[in-house]
Order: C-alpha cells, then sequence, then structure tokens
C-alpha cells in the first residue's frame, strides 16, 4: 500500500495576535484531499529545559504558579529562547538564574514539540551534571522555590502522574533510560 502524501499547503494567512512571548495566525490551508480548512497556529520561539541531577542523584527543581492552570507545578528549570540564541545556553541561563547551578557535563536530551496541533515551539532539553552551587538570580517578576527532590521520588511521580508538566516528564525518563538509574 503506498503512503498518501499528508502534506497541508497554506492558502491564506490572517495575523491575529503579536505578543512579547508568541504570536497567533489563522490560516486557511488545502487538505491532502482538496478540500479546504482552517488552522489556528501559536508562534513561539522555543524553549530550553535542564534535567539537573547533583551527586547524590537529586533533582534541581522549580515549584511555580502557573496562571493558565491555577496551580503550582513541580518543574525542572526552563526558559524561552531569545531570538537566535543558542539552546545549549539558554538552558545553562535558566539552570544559573533559578537554581544558582553550573555543571562541568551537559548533554543534550534532543527536543520535543509539546503540542504540535497549534503549537510551533520546540522545546530543547538537557541533562546535567557535577553541579558547582552559586546565587540564584531570578528575574524581577519571576517567582519560584527551587528544591532537590531524589531521583528515584521524580521517576515514581512522574509515572503516577503527580507530575504534569510534559518537559519534566519526558526529560525523567530519558535520564532513566540513557542513565540506568
Amino acid at each position: 500500500m503506498e503512503a498518501m502524501d499528508l502534506t497541508e499547503t497554506a492558502l491564506e494567512r490572517k495575523d491575529v495576535f503579536q505578543g512579547k512571548i508568541f504570536s497567533v495566525h489563522v490560516d486557511k490551508v488545502r487538505l491532502p484531499n482538496g478540500e479546504t480548512s482552517v488552522r489556528e497556529v501559536i508562534e513561539h520561539g522555543g524553549g530550553a529545559a535542564v534535567l539537573a541531577l547533583d551527586d547524590e542523584n537529586n533533582v534541581l527543581t522549580v515549584t511555580q504558579y502557573r496562571y493558565t492552570f491555577g496551580k503550582t507545578l513541580l518543574e525542572i528549570p526552563a526558559g524561552k529562547l531569545d531570538p537566535g540564541e543558542d539552546p545549549a545556553a539558554a538552558a545553562l541561563r535558566e539552570l544559573k538564574e533559578e537554581t544558582g547551578t553550573t555543571p562541568d557535563e551537559f548533554t543534550p536530551l534532543g527536543y520535543i514539540l509539546p503540542s504540535p496541533g497549534c503549537y510551533s515551539e520546540k522545546l530543547y532539553l538537557y541533562l546535567a551534571r557535577g553541579l558547582h552551587s552559586g546565587e540564584q538570580r531570578l528575574d524581577h517578576n519571576e517567582f519560584l522555590n527551587a528544591e532537590r527532590v531524589p531521583f528515584a521520588e521524580m521517576f515514581r511521580r512522574c509515572m503516577d502522574g503527580e507530575i504534569e508538566d510534559a518537559k519534566t516528564v519526558v526529560a525523567v525518563l530519558k535520564a532513566k533510560l540513557l542513565l540506568n538509574l
């Protein structure tokens, strides 16, 4: 059986919103069967996140209030990419700002597409080890609590659904396989 070409072709674009973090446009597209449909797209410049493990295999985490969901979430340090910024540099910057640490070892874990149905963000993941403690330097409008959580507990909480943040779950599962923890 021959695979169908699944490509959708943009016919028209209407810019709807331009913000500091993302923009929104609505496109009219031609579907593979020749019919047309509408795609609502959120354009995002991307982000980077880092799973940092200390010498006792504790994960450096941050708990932040996430307005969108009306609750706090336990996450790994992360942030958005500045235009043209290297994802690894962004991940190192966020680790330093949010936890005050810098690593000796820094390993790429690939990237994920958090919600490819409508959201263009590419989120790069990294593993950091050989940590050196320093001073946390949060942005003026950033409020979070940093803590260390044993890796085994992070894994259990991811598998139990207690940790809901996608980047954190993916990074923990990748680290589990990579490090055989």
